[in-house]
Formats: C-alpha cells, sequence, structure tokens
C-alpha cells in the first residue's frame, strides 16, 4: 500500500498543503519588504564588513 492511500483516510488533511502555501508566501512577502524597506547605506556598510576585516590585519 502506498503513503497517498493513507492520506485519503485523514480527515482535513487538505488543509495542510493550503496552510503550508500560505505560510510560504507570508514569508517571502515579509523578506521582500524587509529588503525594499531597509536602508541602502546600511545594506552597503553590512556588505562591506568581511572586506573590513581582511584590510585591518
Amino acid at each position: 500500500m502506498k503513503f497517498i492511500h493513507y492520506l485519503e483516510h485523514i480527515s482535513g488533511v487538505s488543509i495542510y498543503p493550503l496552510t503550508s502555501l500560505i505560510i510560504f508566501f507570508v514569508f517571502f512577502l515579509a523578506l521582500i519588504w524587509y529588503v525594499l524597506g531597509t536602508d541602502k547605506s546600511y545594506i552597503h556598510s553590512i556588505s562591506e564588513l568581511p572586506l573590513d576585516k581582511q584590510e585591518n590585519k
């Protein structure tokens, strides 16, 4: 017996794919909102941190 046959007997199992899709969509919307809302000078200074440490040696 395949795994899909076990899922057919569980009531309300169809809500799990929808829930995971909503969580995935909300996470990436929040990530895009954070990236677009962050100050560009802050992103530039953070991106140069690994290079700054090499120059100090």
